[in-house]
């Protein structure tokens, strides 16, 4: 997609969408002669036309600065890493989140899937964990699914590795990130491929993770929260993954544990 124009950009964002000319050119106010134009190139689009399109077309920031730079323009979404002073306060709520959740375990990711930051409560996950598999970037879907890493202590693996991959085809569909794609099909060479889409029972209200830890079952339901207004690439791209005791057995062994 890097070597694309900006109208081949905006196309292959449409048909993502699954839209046609006529109703994008409908929802934007804009004529489908004019799209069609923008598109072949026979038209050359305004900085502001082509937000606009980005707005309907819900293209990530990271995206839409890819576009704006094949029309010629600059991109409109800084990417800041999270150690500088403009993410203090991001960086700062993201701490209060995860230490206010202890001690349950919460972990944040960015968009790949690699770890930025974790909570003591993460610690009991790592338990017998391949150190290979700690080395930074740690990324929580290979640490969840490789044989090396929480798999095997994974009671409901097939569950939650169909959960885990439908979370992640659902982003590549709205992102189209290769790196998303080269990561799905390394996850599905691991072990247990075969039973990639297990369904969850019909009455069950969550999928939850049921892990193995000093003889005994934690289950736990899954959070994801993320920034509401983002307005730069880091931040629309980071979430926190946050794990709730499923059961009142499991709440009791994690608050032992804490004390």
């Amino acid at each position: 997609m890097s070597t694309r124009t900006a109208g081949d950009l905006l196309r292959h964002w449409r048909l993502e969408r699954r839209l046609s000319q006529l109703e994008l050119a409908g929802r934007a106010e804009t004529s489908a002669r004019h799209l069609s134009f923008i598109e072949t190139g026979r038209a050359t689009p305004s900085r502001a036309m082509l937000a606009h399109l980005c707005d309907h077309l819900d293209i990530p920031l990271r995206e839409r600065n890819r576009l704006l730079l094949a029309a010629g323009y600059a991109p409109a979404y800084a990417e800041p890493t999270l150690d500088t002073p403009a993410m203090d306060a991001v960086r700062q709520a993201m701490r209060q989140i995860l230490a206010g959740h202890e001690p349950y375990p919460a972990l944040a990711i960015d968009r790949d899937w690699n770890m930025v930051d974790a909570n003591a409560g993460v610690a009991l996950m790592l338990t017998g964990i391949d150190a290979r598999l700690l080395t930074a970037p740690v990324n929580a879907l290979r640490l969840s699914l490789h044989p090396g890493g929480l798999a095997p202590r994974i009671i409901n693996l097939a569950e939650w590795r169909g959960h885990l991959f439908a979370r992640l085809s659902r982003q590549i569909e709205v992102t189209g990130a290769s790196e998303l794609i080269a990561l799905r099909e390394e996850l599905r060479g691991y072990p247990g491929g075969e039973t990639e889409v297990a369904l969850p029972e019909p009455d069950q209200a969550t999928v939850p993770l049921r892990l193995r830890h000093d003889g005994a079952e934690l289950s736990f339901l899954s959070v994801t929260t993320v920034f509401g207004t983002p307005m730069n690439v880091t931040v629309a791209e980071l979430a926190i993954e946050s794990f709730f005791p499923a059961d009142a057995e499991t709440r009791k062994r994690l608050s032992a544990l804490a004390s």
